[in-house]
């Protein structure tokens, strides 16, 4: 069954128009609202930008249905058990709605800037490995010890998340030499970003057995009036990330349905107008059900 996530990062946004924002993907139907996790946003640091994990637990006591996660979480912000409490407590918060998306943390000018020594990329993907190791570890609930880079003894995690063994894990990124294969060994979900939607083809094979979603950004026209300006701001705001998928609700449901054929089996999108709700509900209503029945 084909599903819907609204990409919704938090930037330049109060927590009423990101509420707003959630309640109205949740109305329309999105399955998942999905956040990022930067200490500060990338090329824009002079903008707020709320903390993802405590933004998720504020979502997830506000909402009913819809799922959240983050896009992706960086694991070199946090203590292996530190997040696996983190995210325990939002599955608990949520009643088991919480989707679980991490990263080894590639922006390495940001962890540079806020003084985490967390070395070179192979060594920030040995972690991650390590992490999730940890995580269901936690997620267990019974005392256990871990030897490793990272050490803990008579460790507990409690308490247990609603979803078990764990929450989905959705891995993001595109790297074949250190991502893909982690996404292969350890992934639910591999989570393709946008600016690897053209070596789709060429990468799933080395997702292993784990199940595909893709990003886009989306400039969504109410139709062919609008079609001219809508395309023209998305690819002025987006056009230089890849994957921009921009046009009539027809077209765009045509250019997702494509991608079904490839396995895909989740979208989340990121709204070039920035999740407007009549946008959030046009998609659900003039795009969505096509892509569905692909």
């Amino acid at each position: 069954m084909t599903w819907f996530g609204l990409f919704l990062p938090q930037l330049r946004m109060s927590f009423p128009t990101i509420l707003e924002r959630t309640l109205a993907a949740e109305a329309a139907g999105f399955d998942s609202v999905w956040l990022m996790d930067h200490l500060a946003a990338p090329a824009a640091p002079q903008h707020d930008t709320f903390e993802g994990w405590t933004l998720a637990a504020a979502l997830a006591v506000r909402t009913t249905t819809i799922r959240i996660g983050h896009l992706v979480t960086c694991d070199p912000f946090r203590h292996p058990a530190v997040l696996a409490k983190m995210a325990a407590t939002v599955d608990v918060l949520s009643e088991g709605r919480l989707e679980l998306g991490i990263g080894w943390g590639s922006v390495e000018r940001e962890l540079e800037t806020y003084g985490m020594d967390a070395g070179p990329p192979s060594a920030r993907a040995a972690r991650l490995r390590e992490t999730i190791e940890i995580l269901d570890l936690m997620f267990a609930g019974e005392p256990f010890d871990h030897d490793g880079t990272v050490a803990l003894h008579d460790a507990i995690g409690r308490p247990r998340p609603v979803q078990l063994p764990r929450p989905p894990l959705h891995i993001g990124g595109a790297g074949p030499k250190l991502t893909m294969p982690i996404v292969r060994d350890h992934a639910d979900w591999w989570n393709c970003p946008t600016y690897a939607v053209d070596r789709l083809a060429e990468l799933r094979p080395l997702a292993g057995s784990a199940r595909v979603s893709v990003q886009h950004p989306v400039g969504l026209a109410a139709g062919s009036a609008d079609r001219e300006e809508v395309v023209a701001v998305a690819e002025r705001r987006f056009g230089s990330w890849g994957g921009l998928v921009a046009g009539t609700p027809n077209e765009i449901a045509d250019a997702l349905a494509a991608e079904t054929a490839a396995g895909v089996e989740g979208f989340v999108i990121q709204l070039t107008d920035f999740g407007t709700p009549e946008s959030v509900e046009r998609f659900m209503t003039d795009v969505a059900p096509t892509v569905a029945r692909a």
